[in-house]
């Protein structure tokens, strides 16, 4: 397909590259326990200014009848190091703990060898997983035979898999640090497979600390799959096809939402079921698939605000932000980050935006 000259920048992929020094990927939280210490950039675009601050600070930029709106999904332990039959090395990234209706658990399998049907590995306590499909995107579908003592998969996924890492931290190579690091304190329903990591900067100290703010909260649950980080391998974003995520809302948060004037989105995941929801007569606890792409000229109307991490180069987060607040003053925005010396992605400090 060819395109004009004069094609709008905003929706070519190479308008939104940046300039990264590595040494500004965060590769742990700034303190494990006190996660709120991280730094904050809040820009308020009214006013087009910036100001410095640190995450314990969120409260007192939030207008008093706010309502903050938390991904509350759980990270699952997911990744599996194990051996072929011949000997050979094999990993196994669970993308879900559920079946598929073919009663197969879909799955990604890295070995040295192609890969077929029947083929068969071992992981620790001798648990046995068997290819039973093959799909065209590049991932499978896997029975499984578990051992003697776990009830089903997540019980043995909680005692021996790793939790998913992005490759940029530390190589992907998680440890027992990332099992509390790499998950919200909120967390409550089990189905990710990468944290949704804005909200990662709340303790349970903020929380408290914004409720006596009189700054209310309300959950949804979308469940992160690997197509949140998928890359965008397309040079023009109407050629991009958005990977579909499951989410849901139960009453009580529904309402809330529902009657809230300000409505500030925890992540990019938040803002993805706000926005694939709104003005639309959803039913509570009901499951729904979103694949919207929010990107310049896409107008976002669900929210008042939105906090989040400071996200790669080309990436649809990095997009979706840009549709709040423009793609020139988001990249201008992040030119400073880098010349503050913020620290970036998953592990990172955090930004609030207040339209």
């Amino acid at each position: 397909m060819s395109y004009p000259e004069n094609y709008p920048e905003d929706l070519l992929l190479s308008s939104y590259h940046y300039d990264l020094p590595p040494e500004l990927i965060a590769q742990r939280p700034v303190d494990g326990v006190n996660r709120h210490q991280s730094r904050l950039m809040v820009y308020n675009q009214k006013t087009d200014t910036v100001t410095h601050d640190y995450f314990y600070n969120l409260p007192k930029y939030l207008p008093a009848d706010s309502l903050i709106v938390f991904n509350q999904s759980k990270v699952f332990p997911s990744r599996l190091l194990g051996n072929k039959k011949s000997g050979g090395k094999a990993e196994l990234f669970f993308l879900s703990h559920e079946t598929n209706q073919n009663g197969s658990y879909p799955a990604l399998i890295k070995t040295r060898s192609k890969k077929n049907i029947g083929d068969e590995y071992t992981f620790a306590a001798e648990m046995k997983v068997e290819v039973s499909e093959i799909f065209s995107d590049g991932t499978f579908g896997v029975k499984v035979s578990l051992p003697a003592g776990f009830k089903n998969l997540l019980d043995y996924l909680e005692t021996h898999a790793l939790i998913p890492i992005p490759p940029y931290i530390r190589k992907g190579e998680s440890d027992e640090e990332d099992k509390k690091n790499y998950q919200t304190v909120y967390s409550k329903h089990t189905g990710s497979v990468a944290a949704p990591t804005a909200g990662l900067h709340f303790t349970n100290d903020l929380l408290e600390k914004l409720k006596e703010s009189n700054v209310e909260r309300a959950f949804v649950t979308l469940h992160v799959g690997l197509g949140t980080f998928k890359p965008v391998t397309v040079a023009h974003l109407k050629d991009h096809v958005m990977h579909s995520e499951e989410y849901f809302v139960d009453e009580e948060n529904l309402s809330k939402i529902r009657n809230a004037k300000n409505v500030f989105a925890v992540g990019t995941t938040s803002l993805r079921v706000l926005e694939s929801s709104y003005g639309k007569d959803i039913s509570p606890n009901e499951h729904y698939k979103t694949q919207i792409f929010l990107h310049p000229g896409v107008d976002v109307k669900s929210v008042s605000g939105l906090i989040t991490n400071f996200h790669l180069p080309e990436s649809t987060l990095l997009m979706l932000v840009s549709a709040l607040i423009g793609r020139t003053k988001t990249l201008e925005l992040y030119e400073l980050a880098v010349k503050e010396k913020y620290r970036f992605f998953s592990y990172g400090d955090a930004m609030l935006i207040l339209r």
